[in-house]
Protein backbone atom coordinates (compact mmCIF):
# COMPACT_ATOMS: atom_id res chain seq x y z
CA UNK A 1 0.00 0.00 0.00
CA UNK A 2 1.02 3.91 -0.75
CA UNK A 3 0.46 5.09 2.23
CA UNK A 4 0.88 8.68 1.25
CA UNK A 5 -1.93 7.80 -1.27
CA UNK A 6 -4.21 6.61 0.91
CA UNK A 7 -3.77 9.79 2.93
CA UNK A 8 -4.59 11.58 0.68
CA UNK A 9 -7.64 9.97 -0.83
CA UNK A 10 -8.55 9.55 3.15
CA UNK A 11 -8.52 13.17 3.41
CA UNK A 12 -10.70 13.72 -0.22
CA UNK A 13 -13.28 11.65 1.17
CA UNK A 14 -13.41 13.48 4.39
CA UNK A 15 -13.31 16.74 2.71
CA UNK A 16 -15.64 16.18 -0.22
CA UNK A 17 -17.60 13.83 2.18
CA UNK A 18 -18.78 10.79 -0.03
CA UNK A 19 -16.71 8.14 -1.86
CA UNK A 20 -18.22 8.98 -5.22
CA UNK A 21 -16.96 13.19 -4.60
CA UNK A 22 -13.32 12.18 -3.73
CA UNK A 23 -13.36 9.55 -6.71
CA UNK A 24 -14.25 12.59 -9.10
CA UNK A 25 -11.53 14.76 -7.84
CA UNK A 26 -8.71 12.16 -7.49
CA UNK A 27 -9.90 10.98 -11.28
CA UNK A 28 -10.28 7.68 -10.35
CA UNK A 29 -13.04 4.85 -9.81
CA UNK A 30 -15.01 4.70 -7.09
CA UNK A 31 -13.77 1.33 -5.81
CA UNK A 32 -10.68 2.34 -6.05
CA UNK A 33 -11.12 4.76 -3.35
CA UNK A 34 -13.02 2.34 -1.30
CA UNK A 35 -10.08 0.44 -1.55
CA UNK A 36 -7.68 2.68 -0.39
CA UNK A 37 -9.39 3.53 3.16
CA UNK A 38 -10.27 -0.27 3.47
CA UNK A 39 -6.30 -0.90 3.01
CA UNK A 40 -5.75 2.27 5.43
CA UNK A 41 -8.11 1.00 7.88
CA UNK A 42 -6.70 -1.79 7.97
CA UNK A 43 -3.07 -0.70 8.29
CA UNK A 44 -3.65 0.77 11.46
CA UNK A 45 -6.00 -2.09 12.57
CA UNK A 46 -9.19 0.59 13.13
CA UNK A 47 -12.23 2.11 12.15
CA UNK A 48 -11.83 5.96 10.11
CA UNK A 49 -15.04 6.33 8.69
CA UNK A 50 -18.91 5.41 9.88
CA UNK A 51 -20.80 4.70 6.70
CA UNK A 52 -24.29 4.41 6.86
CA UNK A 53 -26.93 5.18 4.24
CA UNK A 54 -27.07 8.75 5.10
CA UNK A 55 -23.38 9.40 4.47
CA UNK A 56 -19.98 9.66 5.77
CA UNK A 57 -18.71 10.76 9.02
CA UNK A 58 -15.40 10.47 10.98
CA UNK A 59 -14.82 8.40 13.61
CA UNK A 60 -12.96 9.34 16.72
CA UNK A 61 -10.49 7.52 15.44
CA UNK A 62 -10.57 9.51 12.34
CA UNK A 63 -11.20 12.49 13.81
CA UNK A 64 -7.74 12.25 15.69
CA UNK A 65 -5.76 11.02 12.16
CA UNK A 66 -7.38 13.53 10.20
CA UNK A 67 -4.94 16.47 11.35
CA UNK A 68 -2.25 14.41 11.49
CA UNK A 69 -2.94 12.39 8.13
CA UNK A 70 -2.87 16.67 6.63
CA UNK A 71 0.14 17.46 8.55
CA UNK A 72 1.83 14.51 7.11
CA UNK A 73 0.37 15.35 2.88
CA UNK A 74 1.81 19.24 3.64
CA UNK A 75 5.65 17.79 4.35
CA UNK A 76 5.67 15.50 1.54
CA UNK A 77 4.15 18.42 -0.58
CA UNK A 78 6.88 20.71 0.92
CA UNK A 79 9.26 18.19 0.15
CA UNK A 80 8.31 18.02 -3.31
CA UNK A 81 8.76 21.33 -3.89
CA UNK A 82 12.22 21.68 -2.26
CA UNK A 83 13.55 18.99 -4.37
CA UNK A 84 11.47 20.32 -7.44
CA UNK A 85 13.01 22.83 -9.83
CA UNK A 86 12.68 26.80 -9.84
CA UNK A 87 9.65 26.22 -11.77
CA UNK A 88 7.73 23.53 -9.86
CA UNK A 89 4.18 23.63 -10.53
CA UNK A 90 1.24 24.01 -7.86
CA UNK A 91 -1.34 21.06 -7.42
CA UNK A 92 -3.83 19.96 -5.67
CA UNK A 93 -6.76 21.98 -4.21
CA UNK A 94 -7.08 25.25 -2.52
CA UNK A 95 -9.88 26.49 -0.21
CA UNK A 96 -10.02 30.42 -0.41
CA UNK A 97 -13.21 32.12 1.56
CA UNK A 98 -13.73 35.60 0.78
CA UNK A 99 -16.65 38.11 0.97
CA UNK A 100 -18.71 37.90 -2.64
CA UNK A 101 -17.68 41.09 -3.86
CA UNK A 102 -13.79 40.49 -3.78
CA UNK A 103 -15.12 36.59 -5.08
CA UNK A 104 -16.81 37.69 -7.93
CA UNK A 105 -13.75 40.11 -9.18
CA UNK A 106 -11.33 37.15 -7.82
CA UNK A 107 -13.72 34.85 -10.23
CA UNK A 108 -13.07 36.81 -13.72
CA UNK A 109 -9.40 36.48 -12.94
CA UNK A 110 -8.54 32.86 -11.42
CA UNK A 111 -8.67 31.32 -14.88
CA UNK A 112 -5.28 32.55 -16.22
CA UNK A 113 -4.31 31.37 -13.14
CA UNK A 114 -5.07 28.02 -13.46
CA UNK A 115 -4.26 27.93 -17.05
CA UNK A 116 -0.41 28.21 -15.50
CA UNK A 117 -0.79 25.54 -13.25
CA UNK A 118 -3.28 22.52 -14.89
CA UNK A 119 -3.07 20.58 -11.44
CA UNK A 120 -4.38 23.17 -8.93
CA UNK A 121 -7.79 23.81 -8.69
CA UNK A 122 -9.63 26.19 -6.06
CA UNK A 123 -12.73 26.30 -3.97
CA UNK A 124 -13.73 29.58 -4.02
CA UNK A 125 -16.41 29.70 -0.93
CA UNK A 126 -18.47 33.38 -0.70
CA UNK A 127 -18.62 34.24 2.84
CA UNK A 128 -18.98 37.65 4.74
CA UNK A 129 -18.60 36.79 8.20
CA UNK A 130 -15.27 34.70 9.79
CA UNK A 131 -14.82 31.05 9.54
CA UNK A 132 -13.52 28.24 11.91
CA UNK A 133 -9.94 28.05 9.40
CA UNK A 134 -9.42 24.36 11.08
CA UNK A 135 -12.37 22.68 11.61
CA UNK A 136 -13.56 23.93 8.54
CA UNK A 137 -10.61 23.37 6.39
CA UNK A 138 -9.62 26.28 4.75
CA UNK A 139 -6.50 27.24 3.58
CA UNK A 140 -6.81 30.92 3.14
CA UNK A 141 -9.44 33.56 4.72
CA UNK A 142 -10.05 37.22 3.29
CA UNK A 143 -11.47 39.24 6.31
CA UNK A 144 -12.76 42.81 5.96
CA UNK A 145 -11.90 44.57 9.14
CA UNK A 146 -10.01 44.47 12.10
CA UNK A 147 -8.94 40.31 12.68
CA UNK A 148 -8.96 39.76 16.52
CA UNK A 149 -8.03 35.81 16.40
CA UNK A 150 -4.22 35.77 17.41
CA UNK A 151 -4.01 32.03 16.36
CA UNK A 152 -3.75 32.82 12.84
CA UNK A 153 -1.06 34.86 10.25
CA UNK A 154 -2.74 38.13 9.28
CA UNK A 155 -1.10 39.92 6.33
CA UNK A 156 -3.11 43.09 4.83
CA UNK A 157 -3.30 43.02 1.45
CA UNK A 158 -5.35 46.41 0.78
CA UNK A 159 -8.44 48.33 1.86
CA UNK A 160 -12.09 48.71 0.70
CA UNK A 161 -13.81 51.21 -1.38
CA UNK A 162 -17.85 51.26 -0.73
CA UNK A 163 -20.25 53.98 -2.00
CA UNK A 164 -23.77 54.84 -0.79
CA UNK A 165 -25.88 54.76 -3.81
CA UNK A 166 -29.58 54.09 -4.10
CA UNK A 167 -31.53 53.84 -8.14
CA UNK A 168 -32.95 56.57 -9.82
CA UNK A 169 -36.60 55.32 -8.80
CA UNK A 170 -36.23 55.13 -5.58
CA UNK A 171 -34.54 58.95 -5.73
CA UNK A 172 -37.23 59.80 -7.24
CA UNK A 173 -39.52 59.30 -4.52
CA UNK A 174 -37.45 60.79 -1.92
CA UNK A 175 -34.53 63.26 -2.08
CA UNK A 176 -31.27 62.19 -1.41
CA UNK A 177 -29.23 62.67 2.04
CA UNK A 178 -26.69 65.36 2.03
CA UNK A 179 -25.13 64.50 5.19
CA UNK A 180 -24.79 61.34 6.91
CA UNK A 181 -27.94 62.33 9.82
CA UNK A 182 -30.37 62.91 7.10
CA UNK A 183 -30.14 59.19 6.50
CA UNK A 184 -32.86 58.27 9.23
CA UNK A 185 -35.35 59.61 7.26
CA UNK A 186 -34.45 56.75 4.81
CA UNK A 187 -35.40 53.05 3.16
CA UNK A 188 -31.73 51.43 4.61
CA UNK A 189 -30.73 48.09 2.67
CA UNK A 190 -28.08 46.44 4.60
CA UNK A 191 -25.61 43.38 4.59
CA UNK A 192 -24.65 42.10 7.65
CA UNK A 193 -20.92 41.92 7.85
CA UNK A 194 -19.57 40.18 10.68
CA UNK A 195 -23.17 40.87 12.41
CA UNK A 196 -23.38 44.10 12.35
CA UNK A 197 -26.56 45.19 10.88
CA UNK A 198 -27.38 48.46 12.86
CA UNK A 199 -24.67 51.60 11.93
CA UNK A 200 -22.71 53.05 8.82
CA UNK A 201 -19.66 54.67 8.93
CA UNK A 202 -18.87 57.49 7.11
CA UNK A 203 -15.72 59.87 6.50
CA UNK A 204 -15.38 63.60 4.99
CA UNK A 205 -11.68 63.38 4.85
CA UNK A 206 -10.81 64.61 8.09
CA UNK A 207 -13.77 62.71 10.62
CA UNK A 208 -15.54 59.81 10.71
CA UNK A 209 -18.88 59.86 11.63
CA UNK A 210 -21.22 56.74 12.81
CA UNK A 211 -25.09 56.69 12.00
CA UNK A 212 -27.50 54.18 13.58
CA UNK A 213 -29.66 52.73 11.05
CA UNK A 214 -33.14 50.58 11.11
CA UNK A 215 -32.85 48.55 8.21
CA UNK A 216 -35.78 47.73 5.94
CA UNK A 217 -33.99 44.79 4.30
CA UNK A 218 -30.86 42.48 6.03
CA UNK A 219 -29.00 40.13 3.95
CA UNK A 220 -25.77 37.89 4.93
CA UNK A 221 -24.31 38.93 1.35
CA UNK A 222 -23.71 41.76 -0.65
CA UNK A 223 -25.33 40.40 -4.34
CA UNK A 224 -28.36 40.70 -2.53
CA UNK A 225 -28.47 43.71 -1.61
CA UNK A 226 -26.74 44.82 -4.61
CA UNK A 227 -30.01 44.07 -6.43
CA UNK A 228 -32.36 45.17 -3.98
CA UNK A 229 -30.79 48.59 -4.65
CA UNK A 230 -31.07 48.33 -7.92
CA UNK A 231 -34.32 47.35 -8.03
CA UNK A 232 -35.33 50.47 -6.04
CA UNK A 233 -35.84 49.43 -2.33
CA UNK A 234 -33.51 51.97 -0.85
CA UNK A 235 -30.13 53.24 0.06
CA UNK A 236 -26.99 50.54 0.03
CA UNK A 237 -23.37 50.70 0.58
CA UNK A 238 -22.19 48.36 -1.66
CA UNK A 239 -18.48 47.74 -2.44
CA UNK A 240 -17.15 49.50 -5.40
CA UNK A 241 -16.56 46.05 -7.16
CA UNK A 242 -20.23 45.89 -7.90
CA UNK A 243 -21.29 49.04 -7.69
CA UNK A 244 -18.90 51.00 -10.00
CA UNK A 245 -20.57 49.48 -13.46
CA UNK A 246 -24.29 50.71 -12.68
CA UNK A 247 -22.96 54.09 -11.40
CA UNK A 248 -21.20 54.52 -14.68
CA UNK A 249 -24.16 53.37 -16.55
CA UNK A 250 -26.80 55.33 -14.91
CA UNK A 251 -28.59 52.03 -13.15
CA UNK A 252 -27.06 53.47 -8.98
CA UNK A 253 -26.64 56.72 -8.60
CA UNK A 254 -23.51 57.83 -6.17
CA UNK A 255 -25.11 59.85 -2.61
CA UNK A 256 -23.54 61.80 -0.61
CA UNK A 257 -20.49 62.42 -2.38
CA UNK A 258 -18.48 64.72 0.33
CA UNK A 259 -19.28 61.82 3.61
CA UNK A 260 -17.55 58.36 1.66
CA UNK A 261 -18.33 54.96 3.63
CA UNK A 262 -15.30 54.59 5.94
CA UNK A 263 -12.95 52.27 4.23
CA UNK A 264 -11.35 48.91 5.96
CA UNK A 265 -8.51 46.95 5.58
CA UNK A 266 -8.89 44.06 3.68
CA UNK A 267 -6.71 41.07 5.25
CA UNK A 268 -5.95 37.56 4.12
CA UNK A 269 -5.31 34.74 6.80
CA UNK A 270 -4.30 31.52 7.56
CA UNK A 271 -3.71 29.00 10.05
CA UNK A 272 0.22 28.63 9.93
CA UNK A 273 3.33 30.01 7.73
CA UNK A 274 5.29 27.22 8.72
CA UNK A 275 5.34 24.38 5.88
CA UNK A 276 2.83 26.40 3.66
CA UNK A 277 2.13 24.48 0.32
CA UNK A 278 3.02 25.58 -2.66
CA UNK A 279 -0.53 25.15 -3.85
CA UNK A 280 -1.56 27.73 -0.93
CA UNK A 281 1.52 29.64 -2.02
CA UNK A 282 0.67 30.44 -5.38
CA UNK A 283 -2.82 31.48 -4.51
CA UNK A 284 -1.95 33.75 -1.51
CA UNK A 285 0.68 35.24 -4.06
CA UNK A 286 -2.04 35.37 -7.02
CA UNK A 287 -4.41 37.15 -4.48
CA UNK A 288 -1.64 39.60 -3.73
CA UNK A 289 -1.30 40.81 -7.27
CA UNK A 290 -5.19 40.44 -7.90
CA UNK A 291 -5.58 43.14 -4.97
CA UNK A 292 -3.12 45.50 -5.88
CA UNK A 293 -3.51 45.87 -9.62
CA UNK A 294 -7.61 47.47 -8.38
CA UNK A 295 -5.96 51.55 -7.05
CA UNK A 296 -9.29 51.10 -5.61
CA UNK A 297 -8.47 48.74 -3.10
CA UNK A 298 -4.58 50.16 -2.86
CA UNK A 299 -3.86 51.96 0.56
CA UNK A 300 -3.21 55.30 -0.88
CA UNK A 301 -5.49 54.75 -3.86
CA UNK A 302 -7.58 57.64 -4.92
CA UNK A 303 -11.26 57.23 -5.14
CA UNK A 304 -12.62 57.46 -8.53
CA UNK A 305 -14.07 60.64 -9.46
CA UNK A 306 -17.57 60.80 -11.13
CA UNK A 307 -19.11 63.73 -12.94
Amino acid sequence: MDIVSALRTFQRVVETGSFSAAAHDLDVTQPAVSRQVAALEGHFATRLLHRTTSGLSLTAEGERMLPMAMRILEAVEELGDAAGSDGAMASGKVRLSVPAPLGLYLSDRLGALLAVHPKLSVELIFREQSSDMIEERLDLEVRLGSVSDSSLVCRRIGWTTAFLVASPAYLARKAPPRTPKEIKDHECLCYSRAGDACSWSFSNGSEDISVRISPRLTACNAVAIHRAALAGAGLAVLSHIIAMPDIAAGRLVLVMKDFQPSRLPVTVVYPSRRNMPLRVKTVLDFLIDAIGQDPSMCASGADPQWN
